[in-house]
């Protein structure tokens, strides 16, 4: 069952404008987040921090499987979709199958793009979007050692 934060396109947008009639900035950030984990957490906070409606945009299982492999996801897109909606820093989600988000970014014009630190800014997908309606982009710190490769891979060891 997929939580009330999880939204189509259409529906997000009806509230992305309702969010700006009322003056709220609009944040964006993506990726798989496959296993949750303090990286995630860290991450997230540090979106909403920069924003005032944050927005997830998640990759769907086929995306994952491209980017990362037959293995992966881990979960399930709703399965991902819905911890991340529990998430009290997380306004919607989105899922998308796209390999990169921006025709999402393109669509829902954030004022602010969040990604980690572990991006150039030239390398962020929709910077240039976002930057050119007059929004800016937030590299986020990192929590070293913290990834879901890294546990997959520690869990792996262990059998």
């Amino acid at each position: 069952m997929t939580k009330p934060k999880v939204y189509s396109l259409k529906t997000l947008l009806e509230h992305v404008n309702v969010w700006r009639r009322q003056g709220l900035r609009v944040g964006f950030t993506n990726g798989c987040f496959d296993l949750l984990h303090p990286g995630h957490e860290l991450l997230l906070r540090q979106s909403k921090e920069a924003c005032d409606k944050l927005i997830v945009g998640l990759n769907a299982d086929t995306s994952v499987k491209r980017l990362k492999g037959d293995d992966r996801p881990i979960q399930n897109e709703e399965e991902r979709a819905n911890a991340l909606a529990a998430l009290e820093d997380v306004d919607a989600v989105i899922i998308f199958a796209e390999d990169t988000p921006l025709e999402l970014i393109i669509a829902i014009e954030p004022d602010v793009m969040v990604k980690g630190e572990d991006y150039k800014h030239e390398d962020v997908v929709g910077a240039k979007e976002v930057e050119a309606r007059g929004g800016k982009v937030v590299l986020a710190k990192l929590l070293a050692g913290h990834s879901t490769t890294a546990i997959i891979e520690k869990l792996n060891h262990k059998n």
